[in-house]
Formats: C-alpha cells, structure tokens, sequence
C-alpha cells in the first residue's frame, strides 16, 4: 500500500503562525476583529476546546497521532455535542450528535448545502467544477442531476455491471492462483497481501467504470508502467486532497504558499489533466468514427451523450466539467472502497463466529455449486448486517464534506454565523451509547435487534455512512453493489486466518478516509470446486 500518510503539517503550521503574528496581527486584528465582533457575538456563546491560541485558534490541537474524527470526538466529550472552534481566521461550528445532525442536515439543509472556499477545489478540482466540491448554486443542482439520474441510477448501474463484474471476478482468480501457488510450493505461511488486492481490484472498476479502460496486476506492480505511475499520482492526489493548506484557514498568506501544497496541486493537476484529457479525446473521436447508434460504455460516453459540443454550463466548457467529474469520482471511489473492504475482512478475521456465520449462510442460499450473484445479496442479511456494521465504525468519511452557512441560521438552539463551516463528525455520531450498546464492540446482530430498521440512506441520522441531505454521497449504491458482491465472493470462495493466529492489528492510520495503519495480510485456503475458480 503506497503510504501517503499526512506528516506533522499541522505543527509546522503553528510554528509558522506564530512567526508570523508580530507581521500579520495588525491587519487581522484591527481590520477583522470589527466586523467578526458582532457577527459571531452570539455564536461565541458555544462551548470551546481549551487551549486556543492567539491567531491560529485551535489549528494546533488537531495535529498529533490521532485522527480528526477522533480528536473531535474526545472534544465534544468535555464540550458537548455542538462546540465551535477557531481555526486561524475561520470559525467551525463541530456537531457530534444526531439530534444536532438531524437540525443540521434536515431543518438547515439548504442554508448550509455550500462548501467553503479551499484550496483543493480551485487548484487541483478545476477551479470548483469538480461538482463534489463546488459551491452550492445552479452549477451543483445541474452536475447533481446529472449524476444522480444518468451517472449513478439504477438503471445505469445495471446497463455497466458486467464492467464491475468482470473485475471482481479478476481479483478472485488471482486470489485462487496466488493461494494455490503458495498451497502447491509449500514455502512461507500462505500470506497473501488483500491489501495489495483490494486496492487494485477498486482502481480498476473505478477506471473502468469512467472511462473504460482496465490494467493488469502486473502493470500495477512494474514502477516504469503507465498504470503504476497512473495509480501513484492519483494516490499524490488524495494525499494533497487531505492536507491542511495554511491559507485555507488564514487567506491573507494565500500569496506565500506556505509549505508549497499549492504549488503541488497544480503540478498535479497539469499532469491528471493531461492524462484525462487524452482519454477525453479517444471518447470524442470514437463516436465520430462510429457509424450507426453508439452505445454508452463508461460514465465518459454517459457525459458526452448529455452535453453537446459547445455547452457551456455556468462558464464552464463541456470538456473542464466531463474531466472535473472524472477527476472527483477517480479521487473519490476507489479509495473508498477499498479501505472498506480492508476494514470488514480485519472485523471478521477478528471476529471468526461472525466470518463463520456469513459463510454458513451463503452456503444455505447459495450452495457450494455455483458463485454468488448480485441478485443474491437480498437474501443474504447476515452479510448485509456485517456491511452496516463496518460502515457504522469505519465509515468512509469520518468527517462528512465540509459545509458553511449561506447566511445565519440556528442549530440546536444556538446561532450559527453567515459564512461559519459546518462540520459533521459521522465517526462520533456513529460511536454514540446512548444509541449503539457497546459502540466500539462489532456486532453485526445489532441491525437485526434495535437497529433493524437502519438503512444506508441516511433517513435514520444516527447511522449515516454516506452522509445525509443534498450533500450527501451521488455514488452510494455504486459503491455498496461493489462492496456487496467483492465481500460475498471473498467470503464465499475462501477461509480466511491470520498470522498465527494473532488477531488483526486495528490501529487506524491518518487521512481523509480513515484508513487501516498497517497493511492486511491473510492466510487463505479454497472452499469450493476448483472448476469454479477457472472459469471466472
């Protein structure tokens, strides 16, 4: 796993604010201090961390060992479950329970359905065209239409499934050959890196899925290969996408590019551009070339076939809005995934009565005869619960996309400033006893009891994986139908051990998805006919 783990950014940045006070106090403090006086006079009433410094806030607490998610947790254990925080010349109003989730994301939806102004999004996501990111306005609802009724609908999904298939199929027969190689040769332990698996297996059906293209294991591992260069820049990508950029907190160094991040993501982006922009290109002259009807085959064709040559959409050509988009679900589905499906194999080879069970039901609906499909999964609610349940401790954003107030408005009986940022800590409302018996325990079971009406969609603001309102996650149901069926064939067409029998290291290691530390190794051994191997 390539380890683009933020470094002590966090603390360089507070040894550079303080550097900077005597030079920048003046202009922040006389120019700003006015206007921000009355216009957070209310919204100071909110519990605060302890331990805001002067200029910076609280910027420096967020560093360290632990995750956001987590340091944010601990907060709202002394603060309560909404607090604000001073990040340099920026307020943050924290919410940690579902009640306050709730007030947010349902009573305030709209007033606070924008995304503040980043670095990421003007220099790496195409100048806020990257629809994720962009502001709320006609831009977003038109690239969310989009998305919502052409990219990811049911029936799209369905039309591209042999696509994704086809790809889990790949990574379960590499599986089988590298298992039987190491079961045949009789030397070393039998580990196999999932890790390794997993993370080319989401690449692959990412990139398939957008622009239709595929790579070997192989290439993947050669460093002088296209797909290997390919799969480390948009691993740089995600790792820039996650740092904390100095002016993103105080606007008035922007000039400065303290620690060089934007300097970086431009580089990035000229080189993604490049590559994207090429592959646009192939699409483009393939549907001239094309004679009679042309059928979609990727989300590339799909935005081509719902932009015509020369639209503009609110200043944007078709060309920067197909490539932003290619660009967000590139940066966004892969990772996701894939650290999804790290964290539920960790969660069952510690816990082996629930790995036991999945297999036993999938044996019972399924057989031993014949793969799981798709159309099985309903029929399989043991793993489902096991899904929901990983969701629930590692969801795929532990931090839900930021969010700011269009204008003042009232969370949980407490103002909330025009241009304040909203942040959710999914991680914490999903760690809450006061709805989640033993919410660091896993316990599957627990959606078939007093959480069995729960589902993904986020109606039920305790639980909300993907997030919730007009912000929450397009793409959802792409990624669960992956996770699903990768997870039910693994589990199905394997016995999974550790090292030894010692249990799975949990420790969580840091960035914007929260991933495991450590990497993912596992002993495996077949469980059904080999002719079923073979013929995927």
């Amino acid at each position: 796993m390539e380890d683009y783990t933020p470094n002590l950014q966090l603390i360089l940045l507070v040894i550079l604010a303080i550097s900077l006070i005597t030079t920048l106090a003046k202009y922040h403090y006389t120019r700003k201090s006015r206007k921000s006086i009355n216009k957070h006079k209310i919204s100071k009433q909110l519990p605060q961390p302890a331990g805001a410094l002067p200029f910076i806030g609280h910027l420096h607490l967020l560093g360290g060992k632990r995750t956001i998610a987590r340091t944010l947790g601990a907060m709202a254990d002394e603060c309560g479950p909404i607090f604000s925080l001073r990040l340099g010349q920026q307020r943050a109003v924290v919410l940690n329970s579902w009640e306050m989730v709730k007030d947010c994301l349902l009573n305030n939806d709209a007033v606070t359905a924008t995304r503040p102004t980043m670095a990421l999004s003007k220099h790496l996501a195409y100048n806020y065209a990257s629809f994720a990111i962009s502001p709320y306005g006609k831009y977003w609802r038109d690239m969310r239409k989009i998305a919502t009724v052409e990219l990811f609908s049911t029936k799209r999904l369905e039309k591209m499934k042999r696509a994704r298939v086809s790809e889990i199929n790949s990574c379960i027969k590499h599986l089988f050959k590298e298992c039987r190689e190491v079961v045949d040769s009789k030397y070393q332990s039998g580990r196999i890196s999932l890790c390794k698996w997993f993370e080319y297996t989401s690449f692959n059906i990412a990139i398939r899925m957008i622009v239709g293209k595929t790579f070997s294991p192989q290439s993947y591992e050669e460093s002088s290969t296209f797909a290997s260069r390919f799969k480390k820049l948009i691993g740089k990508a995600t790792y820039v996408a996650g740092v904390a950029v100095p002016s993103d907190f105080i606007p008035s160094i922007e000039w400065m590019d303290v620690m060089g991040y934007i300097s970086s993501m431009k580089d990035i982006h000229k080189e993604i551009d490049m590559i994207i922009g090429h592959w646009l290109d192939e699409h483009i002259q393939r549907r001239k070339d094309y004679k009679g009807s042309y059928e979609d085959v990727d989300f590339m064709d799909v935005m081509l076939s719902n932009l015509a040559e020369g639209t503009m959409i609110s200043g944007y050509t078709r060309e920067t809005v197909i490539k932003a988009t290619a660009l967000i679900l590139l940066l966004t589905g892969s990772e996701s995934t894939s650290i999804t499906l790290i964290w539920a194999i960790s969660l069952l080879l510690n816990h082996p009565k629930a790995l036991k069970a999945a297999q036993e039901e999938l044996d019972q609906q399924v057989g031993k005869q014949r793969w799981v499909e798709e159309s099985d999964i309903p029929s399989l609610p043991y793993l489902q619960a096991i899904i929901k349940e990983t969701l629930r401790m590692y969801p795929p954003s532990p931090l839900a996309g930021p969010r700011e107030a269009l204008e003042d408005c009232h969370i949980g009986g407490h103002l909330v400033s025009k241009g304040t940022r909203v942040v959710v800590n999914i991680w914490k409302v999903h760690r809450d006893p006061r709805i989640w018996t033993g919410p660091d325990e896993f316990r599957p079971e627990r959606f078939f009891d007093e959480h069995g009406n729960i589902d993904f969609r986020g109606q039920s603001y305790e639980y909300i994986p993907f997030s919730a309102g007009r912000r929450a996650c397009p793409g959802m149901n792409f990624g669960l139908l992956v996770v699903q069926l990768s997870l039910a064939r693994l589990v199905q067409g394997f016995d999974l051990l550790t090292e030894d029998g010692a249990p799975v290291n949990m420790s969580e290691g840091l960035g914007l998805a929260m991933p495991k530390a450590t990497p993912l190794n596992a002993i495996l051994a077949t469980r059904l006919p080999s002719e079923l191997y073979d013929v995927l």
